[in-house]
């Protein structure tokens, strides 16, 4: 699939976004570009601001107060951190409760900054000494106006608690997957329980803080991103201690335990993993009963990067039915749906916004679908049998089935929103200016050069593994497969009859599991191989993922999205010997993990290293095939036309996106014009 195409997928969906809007505001008459003052936007929202400066009657506005939020994916219910799973509803209400970062992601640029709404000062110093050379200091000045939803001061002490926390021993004993954060100096020794004193980590002062990479993990290409870090209260997670710094480092002081964090974090009713009470995000967390979150605004949150506050004070989130979702959408049931990407609700709904009062935005996401391998089962372990059952696998039927004309077949381990992916298939522009001075020779042939290096950038070396079940039995065949009595493919493996009989797993109520028995099995059965399919529960599907014991299926269907910091080494980790506890494949591919390491060791900066390292990375995915990725989609969000600068296309989630947004019918100006006089009549419509 080369460029072009997807560059004109890409661009045929932009075109399609941009039509609907035209043709919903068609009519409108050209508005003239209005100044309009940031606190009066801060307070009000654009919309509304914006209507008022114009003439409208801010007594003529009519504000609503709660916003219900629908999304087909269920709330696993994760809300404090990434520990227990990923979930992409869970992410979307950790960015509701849990802000005040001291870095965010700067779409327009590209890269991760601090915020400035957090960090009043930032200064950076590296180690010309001995053994510490190289190391990197970052050292950052907090606002001193934080605070947490319940009035209490934010300090520097919360920040380091959050390291403290998360790479501790008693928080594995309290069932989670613990943070590996080799990066920090010292984190490797406290994370092996060697000592009590995380060193690179210094709080200085109440409202400062120092945070040292590792000279032996830098270059990163990322590495602003590795200063992510919310404030956590010590407080109601671990209460009774206290975070300490004696002058070599951070560490914790009173009885913490994981018999104290199984209580704290754990418990079902008030547990603060699925309850947090005391937050720092936009919003607070009122009740969540397993399906349905209640949410508050958070009357302490300064405001985002941007100035932007929550200004719906109340939002109800809940799972929405693809069945049922854009009837109750209509009906003013629900809202706002949230990343909608079935074919058949998608559809329904654009057919439903031509009766009008429902408004819609589409967006690329960031992660993908793929099926994932078990691969310590000796089965899966053979490269020639995940690539067989690729070459049985209809990905183009499965992606059209799915997700209609909004869906692209992918063939990496890439998602078609990454930036990577736009700056491969030529749909974003590469980072190189042109010479100043045109006519210089020497300058314009080295802009040329680099052009060229841009160009030769491409996705074209990956196979596609078209259907081909001749192609599948062949590789069968070599690797030593043989048909039994049954029709089933058996071998020997390390004195042991495996046979190719298998089990995938698959969130329960997932169309997909449909379309696999109509476009996977039978090309399957035909090659020898029998699936069997598993539907379980999506938190199962985590737990599945990342179990830590033996699983009880040979593969796993899983929709998934990236985190901006995109770092693929820990999901395909040969350390030490073993897969690691984030490689949810368990795939010893050494080459793939080395492929995955030099991403992130590329230097800051140089985008042109990484791209040409992310391509080297994607081939060796696409060789190995640890997952078989099946599409990339666009999400689509429908929503009420009373909803205002719900800006999702500029954010990475609707938790961010409803900060600044307004829910309020707003009367509009209409202008007429009089034929004698030739003035204009401002009136308005009720």
């Amino acid at each position: 699939m080369g460029k072009k195409w997807i560059a004109l997928f890409l661009a045929v969906l932009m075109l399609f976004s941009l039509s609907t809007a035209a043709f919903a505001a068609e009519g409108d008459e050209e508005e003239e570009e209005v100044e309009i003052p940031a606190e009066l936007i801060r307070q009000m929202g654009y919309s509304v601001a914006e209507a008022i400066t114009k003439g409208v009657n801010p007594d003529e506005i009519v504000h609503y107060d709660h916003l219900t939020v629908g999304n087909p994916t269920v709330m696993k219910g994760d809300f404090f951190t990434d520990l227990w799973g990923n979930s992409t509803s869970d992410i979307d209400v950790r960015d509701l409760l849990h802000g005040l970062n001291l870095i965010r992601w700067d779409g327009n640029n590209g890269m991760f900054t601090t915020d400035p709404s957090v960090v009043a000062d930032i200064t950076v110093t590296e180690s010309t000494q001995g053994a510490t050379t190289g190391d990197r200091t970052y050292t950052m000045v907090l606002r001193n106006d934080l605070r947490y939803s319940d009035g209490s001061v934010i300090t520097a002490y919360d920040y380091a608690f959050y390291f403290l926390l998360l790479l501790s021993q008693e928080v594995e004993g309290a069932g989670a997957e613990r943070k590996q954060m080799d990066y920090i100096v010292g984190a490797e020794d406290y994370f092996a329980g060697r000592t009590d004193v995380l060193s690179g980590v210094r709080v200085l002062t109440n409202n400062s803080i120092s945070i040292t990479l590792d000279a032996d993990f830098l270059p990163f290409f990322y590495e602003m991103g590795l200063l992510f870090c919310n404030p956590y209260p010590i407080s109601v997670i671990a209460p009774g201690v206290t975070v300490r710094d004696d002058g070599d480092g951070v560490y914790l002081d009173g009885v913490f335990t994981s018999d104290v964090l199984n209580r704290t974090l754990n418990d079902p009713a008030t547990g603060y993993r699925t309850h947090p009470s005391v937050v720092s995000g936009p919003y607070m967390l009122k009740s969540f009963d397993g399906v349905t979150a209640e949410f508050e605004s958070n009357p302490y949150y300064p405001g985002n990067a941007d100035g932007e506050l929550p200004l719906i004070p109340y939002l109800t989130y809940t799972l929405a039915d693809n069945e049922t979702m854009m009837d109750k959408l209509s009906s003013g049931e629900f809202d706002l749906l949230n990343k909608v990407l079935r074919a058949d609700t998608i559809t329904q709904g654009l057919q439903q916004m031509a009766a009008g009062g429902i408004s819609m935005s589409n967006y690329p996401r960031t992660g993908l679908s793929y099926v994932a391998f078990a691969c310590e089962k000796p089965a899966v372990s053979s490269q020639a049998v995940r690539q067989a059952i690729a070459y049985c696998m209809d990905r183009d039927a499965l992606t059209e089935a799915y997700s209609g004309g909004f869906g692209i077949r992918v063939d990496g381990y890439y998602g078609i929103g990454q930036w990577m992916y736009g700056l491969v298939n030529g749909t974003i522009a590469p980072p190189v200016d042109p010479p100043e001075n045109p006519g210089d020779p020497v300058a314009q042939a080295e802009y040329e050069k680099k052009l060229k290096e841009w160009e030769e950038l491409s996705l074209d070396g990956l196979n596609d593994y078209a259907v081909d079940t001749a192609k599948a039995a062949q590789l069968l065949a070599a690797d030593g497969w043989v048909k039994n009595s049954d029709g089933i493919l058996t071998k020997w493996v390390n004195w042991e009859q495996q046979t190719l009989s298998l089990t995938m797993a698959y969130p329960e109520g997932n169309k997909m599991a449909d379309y696999f028995e109509e476009y996977v099995i039978p090309n399957l059965k035909e090659v020898g191989i029998e699936l069997t399919l598993k539907p379980v529960a999506m938190k199962d599907i985590w737990a599945i993922a990342y179990a830590d014991g033996d699983r009880d299926v040979d593969m796993f269907y899983h929709p998934s999205n990236f985190d901006l910091l995109f770092d693929a080494a820990p999901y395909f980790s040969v350390q030490n010997g073993n897969t690691g506890a984030w490689n949810f494949s368990r795939q010893t591919d050494a080459e793939l993990y080395r492929r995955a390491l030099a991403m992130r060791e590329t230097e800051p900066g140089d985008v042109l290293g990484y791209m040409q390292k992310w391509v080297s990375f994607q081939e060796r995915v696409n060789e190995q095939l640890p997952i078989i990725p099946i599409y990339g989609n666009v999400y689509f969000d429908f929503y009420t036309s009373l909803l205002h600068d719900y800006d999702i296309e500029q954010s990475v989630t609707w938790g961010e996106a409803i900060l600044g947004a307004v829910k309020a019918d707003i009367p509009v100006i209409e202008v007429e014009e009089e034929a004698a006089e030739g003035e204009e009549e401002i009136e308005i419509a009720g």
